[in-house]
């Protein structure tokens, strides 16, 4: 087919470079401006920009898509441009902007969306992270039909996948990039045979934006739920504590089958095994940690040559 492909982070840079690999001609990608990052904050390619580079795609970066906002002159040229790619449909993996109506009526085909979760549940921005942080069994992608409402359309294809008991977001994103990649691929071949199927209005949740100070642990939560949200915010923001003041990354942890009386964020103990923290419910082992400026470290490096944790309360 010839496609629009509209998409910016790696997850959809391995949906491009799959349909590429297919065969489909990309005759146009829509992706996020350019953004500053890492510690020099330059100007930095989305991933879906630089692979589309590398092969030759047109690119296309509007600040926004709405005709009548902020940004109508980079829309009315977006709009301009997918017109004159001609396209069959387009293919929308975790764009980062919303989708106007004249968008989705702008190809024969319509817009089909990869989106990491088994809809209805985790319609919205963070499906992957809201999916661990709740404690889910299973998560999953779905290949949808875009319409007007936020991730309601209708289903064309589905595959769902069994969550690990130390699943992280990050090890989670990479299982369902390869999943969605390979099921936008199968989904364009069977289509115009695959039959959309509504969506149940029962089972609907929302996955949230993450918000940065949802990463600071909240002691007096439990034990369980704070081993949940650990591995839910890693990579992004990475789960912290305050240890006299100052933040302290934590990317590791397990429930300890005990309780504890002492007050939340107390330290219990001090180990090779770990650091033990009374919670709300609960004591938790904290076993990978990282300073300000430092590297991941597992918790018997950073005891050595370091005594003074027993008795520590983290926190505020």
């Amino acid at each position: 087919m010839r496609l629009v492909f509209a998409g910016t982070p790696v997850f959809a840079q391995q949906a491009l470079a799959a349909l590429h690999a297919s065969g489909h001609d990309i005759a146009l990608v829509m992706t996020q401006p350019d953004r500053p990052a890492g510690r020099g904050m330059q100007l930095q390619a989305s991933a879906v920009k630089q692979y589309a580079l590398e092969h030759g795609m047109r690119v296309c970066q509007p600040s926004g898509l709405r005709l009548d906002g902020k940004y109508a002159d980079e829309a009315a040229t977006a709009q301009a441009a997918i017109a004159h790619a001609k396209a069959d449909a387009m293919v929308v993996v975790a764009y980062g902007l919303l989708l106007p109506p004249w968008t989705l009526n702008s190809v024969p085909m319509g817009c089909l969306n990869i989106h990491a979760s088994l809809l209805p549940r985790w319609r919205g921005a963070a499906p992957i992270q809201r999916a661990i942080e709740a404690g889910d069994g299973e998560s999953g992608v779905c290949i949808m039909q875009m319409e007007a409402g936020l991730d309601t359309g209708p289903v064309l294809w589905r595959q769902a996948l069994t969550l690990s008991e130390d699943e992280t977001s990050a090890s989670l994103h990479d299982k369902l990039a390869d999943v969605g990649a390979q099921g936008i691929v199968q989904t364009l071949a069977q289509l115009p045979n695959l039959t959309a199927v509504p969506q149940p209005e029962d089972g609907v949740t929302y996955a949230a934006k993450i918000d940065k100070h949802e990463a600071l642990i909240d002691w007096s939560m439990a034990a369980t739920v704070l081993a949940r949200r650990i591995r839910a915010f890693d990579p992004f923001p990475g789960a912290h504590t305050l240890r006299h003041s100052q933040p302290m990354k934590i990317w590791a942890a397990q429930v300890l089958p005990q309780t504890s009386h002492q007050a939340p964020g107390t330290v219990l103990q001090a180990s090779e095994q770990g650091l033990d923290v009374a919670c709300g419910e609960g004591v938790l082992r904290l076993l990978q940690l990282q300073k300000p400026g430092g590297k991941r470290l597992a918790f018997a490096e950073m005891l050595r040559g370091q005594a003074d944790w027993q008795g520590t309360v983290l926190g505020h």
